[in-house]
């Protein structure tokens, strides 16, 4: 099972991206779907989350400006950023639950993306 994260980039402040969070693999189903970003000095962070019921939650630092969402058809989950600042600077790391296939448990296993670089220059 692996999970690829993609969209990052360089963008002015007040600009806007769209993450991408794929899974693949031996998958019988993705739970919820997270993405977490690191800054440099500072602490990793949940920034959003997704429930597979569509439920989403967002830290305070982020509300009304990041949108998560999810296709389970394509087994991925995006994060459209708008409005975004300098401080949103960071890794931006995604995060699941995932139920591995062909198992005899319905225990999720949490797997990691490799993380994508977010810059906002002011």
């Amino acid at each position: 099972v692996q999970l690829q994260a993609s969209g990052g980039g360089l963008v002015q402040a007040g600009g806007s991206l769209r993450l991408s969070c794929a899974a693949s693999g031996n998958i019988f189903r993705v739970n919820e779907m997270n993405w977490y970003r690191q800054a440099p000095g500072r602490e990793r962070e949940l920034v959003a989350a997704i429930s597979r019921d569509g439920f989403t939650n967002y830290a305070d630092s982020v509300k009304g400006r990041f949108t998560i969402s999810r296709d389970d058809a394509r087994l991925t989950a995006y994060l459209q950023m708008n409005n975004l600042k300098p401080e949103d600077t960071a890794v931006y790391l995604c995060n699941a639950g995932i139920v591995v296939g062909n198992t005899n448990t319905t225990q999720p296993l949490y797997y990691w993306g490799q993380g994508t670089q977010v810059t906002v220059s002011s």
